[in-house]
Order: structure tokens, then C-alpha cells, then sequence
């Protein structure tokens, strides 16, 4: 079988720093929009954030539609509401101001207003039928309000499917934001527990992009259209990726514990866009994959400091549960990388053989979780022995994420996972 050569990097125009939202009318302006439909959480009102961006586009002689209903951590029902309720309104561009969970929403607007369709049918496979996006979308410019997911820079749009208890999402490079203005001043006002399940989504999708099985370990596209958004680690990838999870082992216990610390807010959402860059590219494997069922058969848990008004498990945590056990397992493919990720978390590696180095990653991961206030493992969030069959088979359906895995994972190897998962110290 002929292996992949080619390493392909797109990415959304950025502006970063304090000040960038400010550029909004200019870069609206630059691409011809009159009329725009902004996609936000109403959570932001009582922050101004709101009222400042629509300032900023009505200024500018721009009309402004609203939607401002987007739900925390999106569902298929969510989405839908989202998709009906602007399907009568007229627009030449979005801009999506939140976290991850509004920009993911007005990502899925813009796709479904362009090439109307069912929402399953550009759901990935198996769960989705996994159609290909027809063609280009219109303009939209991300607004990131948390340091995170990087969906400002992404091709993903992810979803919580409630009967299926499943998470998953649609991946296409159409999707991608046009503009992403990534302003520090607009993370200030998140809440800790916000910042750190945030944080952990950039240091898991991070750590999975660079230890991921690499680019030229995969079969060859047969044409460029049929390339995948995620091609596997690579030297372009790797620089991001690497950065980021520096960037978190130095700042996040900084913002988590001071919100008001610009650097540590600035470098983290930094790192959060460098993230999206490095995973948006190579892709994320085993925690990923378990995240999804993880967040989509919780129970009766609730995160404590989200205004959660019905039980979820946010990303990042869901995520950055597994992932311990995940790197323990995924260590031996290249202890080299997993070793430069326990440095870069802290580890003094000194005097260690790459590979003792590499087996330091999980305990530095769980130094950092508890650290920034993580619950002790899926049991804490009200998992039991009982759900490990369940969460495996969830994860198991995610097979675009789990070929990623640099290391064959079967479904024992997951429940192996899964059962050191259940309390992390």
C-alpha cells in the first residue's frame, strides 16, 4: 500500500491580541458583508460582550440579526433549534462569539443555511451518513471567549447526540472559520472552572496531535478532495502542538487561580489557538474518543462553577479524564515525544532514559488536574464499574478518531483505560 507524502496546513486568517475584537467592522467590511447575523451565548449579555461586538458591526452601517440561544455543550436537538430558528433570516456572514459551543453553533448554522440538508447527513460515519459539504460557506468570523476548543480555527463542529448518549460531530475543511479574531481581554471573564476544563481540552488535543500515528503511516488520498482534515502527526503540526502544551504547563494554574493575570489569560489562549492549529491538522486519538460517550451518557453530575441548568460533563474534562491511562498505553510507540510532553509539563527528566521519562507523563497530567480542582476520575462524576462496557462501545463507534491512535487499541485495551480511569489519584 502506497503511503501518504504530503502534509497540507490550512488555516483561518487570525488577529491576535488584546484589542483584536475591535478590528471586527474592518475585517466585515473587507469582506463585503452587509448584512450579519451574530451566534452567541445570552450568558455574555451581563459581561457586555454582546452589546460591544453588536456596537461594533452596527457602526458600521452593517444590519445585525441575533441569535442568542446557543446551549453549553450542544446537542443535536440544539443544533436543530439553532439551524430553524435563523433558517428565515438573511445574512452574507456570521460572527460567532462564545466559547467553543457557540462558535461549534454558528459554524453548524452556516453550513446548513448554505447547502440545506438533514443534520445527520454530514454527521460523520457510522453515526451520520458523512456526505461531503458541496461546497464553500459564507464568511464567518470567530470570536473566542475562552481558551479552549480553538474552534476559531478548527474544521469540526461538535455535538452531544441524546439518544444515542453519544458524542460526534461533522469535520470538513469548508467548514473552517474565515477569520478568527482571538482577543485575551474577552477570556478575563470566565469563570475558574471554566478556565480549567478549558485548559485541559488545550493540553489533551495538544499532547494526542503530537504523539498521533504519523502522517506518512497512512494510506495515500486518492485525490486531494479525499484527503481528510486529519492527516496524522507531522513536523508542521508538532511545532503548534508542542508550543501549546508548553504554554499550558507554565500558565494555567496562573489563570486558573487569578483570572485577572493577562499574561497567563494571553498566553493561554495563545495556546489554545495554537492547539486547534496543531490538532486541527494531525488530529486527536484515544481520549477524544472516549471523551464523547463520557460526556454523552452522563447522568445526574453537574460541573460546579458552570451555570449548568441539566447534568453535562464539559469537553475538556471528558477528555482529559481518559487521557492519563491513555498516554500510559499509547508511551512505548515513541518515547522520545511522550518524554518531551512530561518535560514540558514540568517533569524534571534529568538523568532518565526516554522512555522512564515517557512513563512521567500521566502523573503529570494528574499533578496538573488536581492542581486546578479536577474531580478524581470517572467515578467522581458519577461513573461506575457498570457503565465500562457502555463507555467502551461509545468510544469503540469512534473509529475516525481511534485509527489515529499510534497504538492499536482493541475494545480490552479501552476497558483497561476506562478501569484505571475510574479514580486518577
Amino acid at each position: 500500500m502506497e503511503m501518504e507524502t504530503i502534509i497540507p496546513l490550512a488555516m483561518s486568517r487570525l488577529k491576535f491580541g488584546a484589542g483584536a475584537t475591535e478590528e471586527l467592522g474592518y475585517e466585515l467590511n473587507a469582506l463585503g458583508a452587509r448584512k450579519v447575523l451574530l451566534v452567541t451565548d445570552r450568558r455574555l449579555w451581563k459581561h457586555g460582550l454582546i452589546d460591544k461586538v453588536k456596537s461594533l458591526v452596527e457602526s458600521e452601517g452593517i444590519a445585525l440579526s441575533l441569535f442568542d440561544e446557543v446551549r453549553c455543550e450542544p446537542t443535536d436537538e440544539s443544533m436543530r433549534r439553532a439551524i430553524e430558528a435563523t433558517a428565515g433570516l438573511e445574512f452574507d456572514a456570521i460572527v460567532g462569539l462564545g466559547g467553543g459551543s457557540a462558535l461549534d453553533t454558528a459554524k453548524a448554522v452556516n453550513l446548513y443555511h448554505t447547502h440545506p440538508a438533514d443534520l445527520y447527513d454530514y454527521i460523520n460515519p457510522p453515526i451520520g451518513k458523512g456526505k461531503p459539504v458541496p461546497g464553500p460557506l459564507a464568511p464567518l468570523i470567530a470570536l473566542p471567549t475562552t481558551a479552549g476548543t480553538g474552534s476559531e480555527t478548527t474544521t469540526v463542529i461538535v455535538m452531544d447526540l441524546l439518544a444515542l448518549h453519544l458524542k460526534t460531530g461533522i469535520s470538513h475543511r469548508h467548514i473552517r472559520p474565515t477569520v478568527a479574531l482571538v482577543d485575551p481581554v474577552n477570556s478575563l471573564s470566565a469563570p475558574a472552572a471554566v478556565t480549567a476544563s478549558t485548559g485541559l481540552d488545550v493540553l489533551t488535543h495538544a499532547a494526542e496531535s503530537f504523539t498521533i500515528k504519523p502522517y506518512d503511516m497512512r494510506p495515500k488520498a486518492k485525490d486531494p478532495a479525499s484527503r481528510p482534515p486529519y492527516v496524522g502527526a507531522n513536523p508542521i503540526s508538532d511545532l503548534w502542538s508542542e508550543r501549546a502544551v508548553g504554554w499550558v504547563g507554565t500558565y494555567l494554574r496562573r489563570a486558573y487561580y487569578n483570572g485577572a493575570d493577562m499574561e497567563a489569560k494571553s498566553r493561554m489562549a495563545m495556546a489554545a489557538t495554537f492547539a486547534g492549529i496543531g490538532f486541527g491538522n494531525a488530529g486527536v486519538h484515544i481520549p477524544h474518543a472516549l471523551g464523547y460517550p463520557i460526556a454523552g451518557m452522563v447522568k445526574g453530575w453537574t460541573p460546579p462553577g458552570y451555570d449548568a441548568a441539566e447534568p453535562m460533563v464539559p469537553h475538556g474534562l471528558s477528555v482529559a479524564l481518559p487521557a492519563p491511562a491513555s498516554f500510559r498505553f499509547t508511551a512505548p510507540t515513541d518515547p522520545g515525544k511522550h518524554a518531551r510532553i512530561a518535560s514540558l509539563l514540568g517533569v524534571d527528566t534529568a538523568g532518565m532514559s526516554p522512555m522512564e521519562a515517557a512513563r512521567k507523563v500521566p502523573d503529570a497530567f494528574i499533578e496538573l488536574m488536581r492542581d486546578i480542582g479536577c474531580p478524581n476520575g470517572l467515578s467522581a462524576i458519577g461513573y461506575t464499574e457498570a457503565d465500562i462496557p457502555a463507555l467502551v462501545e461509545g468510544a469503540w463507534k469512534q473509529q475516525r478518531l481511534l485509527v489515529g491512535s499510534p497504538r492499536p487499541a482493541t475494545r480490552e485495551d479501552l476497558t483497561r483505560i476506562v478501569e484505571e480511569s475510574m479514580r486518577l489519584w
